[in-house]
């Protein structure tokens, strides 16, 4: 058995390193958040407000609305299944490993596949967990939710409280 320490560079001015942390398969603050099942993985307080670290499945043709974060960027990583993405005037087809990023600031949607998927949401600065909590309701199982689990009817304004715009379904990406 190895006693060999980790080996890390420290930069003069770093920040606090973070303790190692594990969230396994499912783990996770299971919430029912627009016709999603999130898993929020890690938030603010445990990355010293570095990042918040969020699995998201969704069903079949499910469609987020256009938004756009004024506070986050947000990254994807697609895990399972096929997506696409309008980021502005962009549009990306992204299937397994496909990564893609909206910049704070920038209108984007996505639309699932018809086989449903599995994506990792990744905001920074950490902090968009808040959001997803005032917008959700808790998970009364590790699955999408059922038709009838709404956002609050005031969702637009609790989002824009967190810097994040809903835009109607008018408008374009």
């Amino acid at each position: 058995m190895s006693t060999k320490p980790n080996l890390r560079v420290v930069a003069r001015n770093e920040a606090a390193a973070l303790p190692a942390a594990v969230s396994g398969p499912g783990a996770g603050d299971a919430r029912w958040w627009f016709g999603q099942l999130a898993l929020i993985k890690a938030g603010a307080p445990e990355t010293d407000g570095r990042y918040t670290l969020v699995e998201i499945v969704v069903p079949a043709n499910y469609a987020t609305p256009l938004h756009a974060h004024g506070r986050e960027d947000e990254a994807f990583w697609i895990l399972d299944g096929e997506v696409v993405f309008d980021v502005g005037s962009e549009t990306f087809d992204a299937s397994v490993g496909s990564y893609l990023l909206a910049p704070r600031g920038v209108a984007h949607r996505f639309t699932a596949g018809a086989c449903g998927a599995r994506i990792l949401f990744l905001f920074t600065p950490g902090g968009f967990e808040r959001c997803i909590e005032a917008t959700s309701v808790a998970a009364l199982r590790a699955t999408v939710p059922p038709a009838d689990v709404m956002p609050p009817e005031n969702v637009a304004e609790i989002a824009r409280v967190f810097g994040t715009e809903i835009f109607d379904d008018t408008t374009p990406a």
